[in-house]
């Protein structure tokens, strides 16, 4: 009998444990957004997570799947840092560089078709979600030229993230650039 007891007792406390705190409501009486905190080791999971996604939404839509590159990821990653310094999702860089630019400075050989950016609160798929939204984002992540994508972000001590998504063709043919 003690023994039923000790086990029902580490089962109740194995229950209790798993009790999610309450939601804190905002003025509005909607849930306050949570903190989404990126861990270094996560990175590699994020961009994958977010390439995997978009694959699946490019092969939904009759468009052939893209890989990630390092050259527009050291890109996005330069311009995501950026936006933070000047505190404003815009795609001009505080230099002055414009996507293309930031692009060409990476030593990416293909073509720059478009950059999609944000700031938010929100993780990687609730953005890419808030992108597939908007047509103009929209068209950048499905634009059947592509061959390459690049993503990167900045996280505040806040928890404030900066998203940089570029999309590149291998091939030089010429396009018509999009920021979004």
């Amino acid at each position: 009998m003690p023994r039923i007891i000790a086990l029902f007792l580490i089962a109740l406390l194995g229950l209790s444990a798993c009790e999610t705190p309450p939601q804190r409501l905002g003025p509005d009486g909607k849930p306050l957004p949570r903190v989404y905190r990126i861990s270094e080791r996560d990175e590699a999971t994020i961009q994958y997570r977010m390439l995997d996604s978009i694959n699946a939404l490019r092969s939904a839509s009759g468009a052939a799947p893209v890989e990630l590159n390092a050259n527009l990821t050291a890109a996005a990653a330069t311009h995501a840092r950026d936006m933070h310094v000047q505190n404003r999702p815009w795609h001009f860089g505080s230099d002055g560089s414009s996507p293309l630019d930031r692009v060409a400075r990476s030593g990416y050989s293909g073509q720059m078709l478009g950059e999609n950016i944000s700031e938010t609160y929100e993780t990687e798929l609730e953005t890419l979600s808030a992108w597939m939204e908007q047509p103009d984002t929209r068209d950048v992540i499905l634009d059947r030229r592509a061959t390459d994508i690049g993503f990167a972000w900045y996280q505040e001590n806040s928890g404030k993230l900066w998203w940089t998504l570029l999309i590149g063709a291998r091939s030089a043919a010429p396009a018509f650039a999009q920021f979004q």
